[in-house]
């Protein structure tokens, strides 16, 4: 550690991605990107804005907040944008998370909470997830600071139905409820339906996964006006144009084209069904996946040396090496030829004939 680091850098542990080894040759199934390009329409939507590279953009995004309103059936002030859902999560723990208040987030789940609580000295509760790994929603009642999960859980892809987080809700009158839908899209109903009806929920999202665009950085909130702007006076301390003019030209026009989110949202779907099917046949356990990947073991193979193996192959697939799920491999859905490859990997690897 340099002697020049504040105490805050010092006790940082940063978050540390999936692998990004950029090669052509690499079968990519780590980091839950999406299989297919973007919209036809994103690339000329970002060629146009191009053109006013000089202006500042907007720093409210009007134009994105409006058709992520108009998708989600609620009002622009209603949406909050930022660059990325990470960033959202950041602003979020500052408006919403006190220090001293302990949250609540399960024990399995994403790896950025903790060093979001320990960047920004909130105090946290892991609350153990069943031996199933589903939710025990009870546990999160009254917790002191709030409650943070994401849903579909990562990395277990598990869905809990919208009854148990209307539980977590109503166990938590007085204190701010984050839910984190990365991958609702692949999964069941959204909890923006209860916007309404809870003013202590806030939903986070990101366009990284089903709308194809991890490399423009687009996340979004949505809430109650009062949760908003909270967001807002956090964003606007930090830095006022967070969303850039390419990226917000870009994400408004991938969610004007609902026609070609819902054809590659239904192909993943499509291919997570066969490709559970196909790693059951070659002996693995699947948990349940509402999500664009698969969380799966090998009861006869150490999950480590798995993904070892798959990536002397050139495939990619993430391994967290956690107490509870370090004999877990967590694969990404690709496209159907990309899932033909790793199946043909793991047949040779397993020795499978």
């Amino acid at each position: 550690m340099s002697r020049f680091w504040s105490e805050m850098a010092r006790r940082t542990e940063p978050y540390v991605p999936g692998e990004q080894l950029n090669r052509t040759d690499i079968i990519k199934l780590n980091t839950n990107e999406n299989p297919y390009p973007p919209a036809p329409g994103v690339t000329e939507a970002i060629r146009e804005a191009a053109q006013g590279l000089r202006l500042y953009p907007s720093p409210t995004a009007d134009s994105l907040r409006q058709a992520i309103a108009e998708t989600e059936g609620l009002k622009p002030e209603q949406v909050f944008t930022a660059n990325g859902s990470d960033e959202v999560l950041a602003f979020s723990f500052m408006a919403f998370f006190n220090p001293g208040k302990a949250i609540r987030f399960p024990d399995i789940t994403y790896s950025f909470y903790p060093v979001y609580s320990n960047l920004f000295g909130v105090p946290f509760e892991e609350v153990p997830l069943r031996d199933d790994f589903t939710l025990d929603t009870e546990a999160f009642s009254e917790a002191d600071g709030g409650v943070i999960l994401p849903n579909p859980n990562a990395p277990t892809g598990i869905y809990e139905p919208l009854d148990g987080i209307r539980r977590i809700l109503q166990g938590n009158p007085d204190r701010v409820v984050i839910i984190d839908e990365a991958y609702i899209d692949f999964a069941g109903p959204s909890a923006a339906t209860l916007i309404s009806e809870f003013d202590n929920l806030l939903v986070v999202r990101t366009t990284s996964k089903s709308r194809s665009l991890a490399g423009l950085r687009v996340g979004y909130a949505l809430g109650q006006p009062e949760l908003i702007e909270g967001l807002v006076r956090i964003k606007d301390s930090f830095n006022s144009y967070t969303t850039d003019r390419l990226a917000q030209a870009g994400a408004e026009a991938a969610f004007r084209d609902a026609a070609y989110f819902e054809e590659t949202t239904a192909k993943i779907i499509a291919t997570r069904g066969r490709s559970v099917m196909r790693l059951a046949e070659l002996g693995f356990t699947v948990l349940p996946s509402s999500a664009n990947f698969l969380f799966c073991t090998y009861p006869e193979a150490d999950a480590g040396v798995l993904y070892a193996d798959l990536k002397s192959r050139n495939i990619l697939v993430r391994h967290f090496g956690k107490p509870r799920i370090k004999d877990y491999l967590r694969i990404t859905v690709g496209t159907e030829e990309e899932m033909d490859k790793l199946f043909r990997a793991l047949e040779e690897i397993l020795e499978i004939k």
